[in-house]
């Protein structure tokens, strides 16, 4: 995987988790929605790096 690629989905989860967080703390469903779905679009591109790296 890329370290570049490796770093921007990770930014993606720690993004996610900051803004569950935040939509946590201030009791908005909306926001923490939205921070459930960039942690999990962050984790799902990390899983095609690492399918994509298997068969290189």
């Amino acid at each position: 995987m890329a370290t570049g690629d490796k770093i921007d989905n990770k930014a993606d989860e720690l993004k996610g988790k900051a803004k569950e967080a935040v939509g946590k703390a201030q009791d908005d469903k909306d926001l923490q929605a939205e921070g459930k779905a960039d942690q999990t679009k962050g984790n799902i591109k990390q899983a095609g790096e690492k399918v994509k790296d298997a068969f290189r």
